[in-house]
């Protein structure tokens, strides 16, 4: 039987005060919305539905490289009058109805959810909640069999006592939706078409209710405020923690760990305090990383260790490297196997030779070394004319100065040396000395002038 999975991403979210839409609010890095349609998508589901409403045109675009279709719930109605937009574009199978602000809903959840739904029972996700204040309560009969939910403001005192809560989230039959939602009434405290008016529905036709429950209620919290919004991006995050600890990465404090994509680790990693990865990481085995470094879309190879504060976008780094601390690493910075680059270095577009080392106090951009490369403190590699790059080229065991400018394009060739405080624009030869200075001058016994003290 087919699936449709209609998310519901309408609403305008006011207590988060802010103008973004509330479903594109960022959970570890990404909106939540797309949480829930990556979750969605494990389910192979063949179509994907998303209701927009406030700020639809925001949602449209930040959904724009996913496979679905769009309908437009112009009215905030209540939750039966949004699936209803969708109506038109359900095919002929099953239905199941997610929330584009409950972004930590599992795939197996929903798995254990749908297997139980076919033309005979439609399927209900319950939380047993120790303070149930706001939820909508699970009615059932003698028999234990779910006959209704009633929303706490339409609750009578009896019924307020009940801790099973309705999660929002359903599935059912195409036909039997279409079936249900124009009967719907707005003759509530809200005035609103509640989607959970159905389940008195399917009860009186006699269709079953099979329930699911998670098992973790923040599975189906929702977000209404920024409190909301830190309280589940922790428990995100203490998923990840827990998953890599358990493939055997070491992490000094789990709390104080952020993964903003997708983190893999190769054996005895180990991660220190208030690191940030973000997009597409992988580190090697052995690697070691120290605290408050940000790492984005990069491949970290065995043995490598980064110090303290360094952020690295976008960098290859073969294995056994040395970077940091304060290192700031740009994107198409490659190192070879051994390559160190030290503290308060940046490097962008650069390639850096096996066993090469820029150790301190230097920019090296568009540039090329060769292996064994010593590259001087305070070295800039004049890359940028005010219109072109152009790109330094230095040769296998080139020796640079501190305090070296090299003025691209330029070359230095192999085994040359560069004389500290030098301006370098034309190529050097092999195994050449370059020196580029002012001359010295030095005057014996010269008088510094002194100010004059006020008559």
């Amino acid at each position: 039987m087919t699936l449709d999975v209609v998310v519901l991403a309408a609403g305008q979210g006011t207590r988060m005060r802010s103008d973004l839409p509330k479903v594109l609010h960022r959970l570890a890095g990404k909106p939540m919305v797309r949480h829930v349609l990556d979750t969605a998508r494990r389910l192979e589901a063949q179509r994907l539905h998303v209701v927009i409403g406030h700020g639809a045109e925001r949602v449209r675009e930040a959904l724009a490289d996913y496979p679905v279709s769009f309908a437009v719930q112009a009215e905030q109605k209540g939750t039966g009058h949004a699936v209803a937009q969708a109506l038109e574009g359900l095919g002929d199978g099953r239905v199941l109805v997610l929330y584009g602000d409950v972004p930590l809903i599992r795939h197996e959840t929903l798995a254990a959810l749908m297997a139980q739904v076919d033309e005979s029972r439609m399927g209900l996700l319950t939380v047993t909640l120790d303070d149930p204040s706001g939820y909508g309560r699970i009615l059932r009969n003698e028999a234990g069999e779910v006959v209704a939910i009633v929303e706490q403001k339409d609750a009578a005192e009896h019924e307020l006592a009940i801790r099973e809560c309705n999660t929002g989230i359903m599935a059912m039959t195409a036909a039997q939706l279409k079936r249900w939602l124009p009967r719907l009434s707005a003759d509530n405290a809200q005035g609103e078409y509640y989607l959970t008016d159905v389940i008195a529905m399917a009860a009186a036709e006699g269709v079953a209710i099979a329930t699911a429950q998670p098992a973790d209620a923040l599975e189906v919290e929702g977000v209404n405020n920024r409190v909301q919004m830190a309280r589940l991006e922790r428990a995100h995050q203490a998923r990840i923690a827990d998953a890599l600890m358990t493939q055997g990465v070491a992490l000094m404090d789990p709390a104080r760990l952020d993964v903003r994509g997708r983190l893999r680790c190769g054996h005895d990693v180990e991660i220190d305090v208030g690191c940030v990865f973000e997009g597409e990481v992988e580190l090697g085995e052995g690697v070691r990383i120290g605290p408050h470094c940000v790492i984005r879309d990069s491949h970290i190879g065995a043995g490598t260790v980064i110090e303290p504060h360094s952020v690295l976008e976008g960098v290859v780094a073969a294995g056994h490297n040395r970077i940091g601390p304060f290192a700031r690493l740009r994107p198409g910075t490659r190192l070879a196997v051994g390559a160190k680059v030290g503290n308060f270095v940046e490097t962008k577009n650069a390639e850096v030779g096996e066993g090469s080392k820029i150790n301190h106090l230097s920019y090296v951009g568009d540039a090329r070394l060769g292996q064994d490369v010593n590259v001087g403190a305070g070295t800039i590699t004049c890359n940028y004319d005010g219109a072109r790059k152009h790109v330094t080229e230095i040769g296998d065991a080139a020796f640079i100065g501190s305090n070296t400018a090299l003025v691209a394009p330029v070359s230095i060739g192999k085994g040359a040396t560069i004389g500290a405080g030098s301006t370098i624009s034309k190529d050097v030869a092999d195994h050449a000395l370059a020196v580029s200075r002012g001359r010295q001058i030095s005057k014996p016994d010269w008088q510094r002038p002194t100010k004059q003290q006020d008559q």
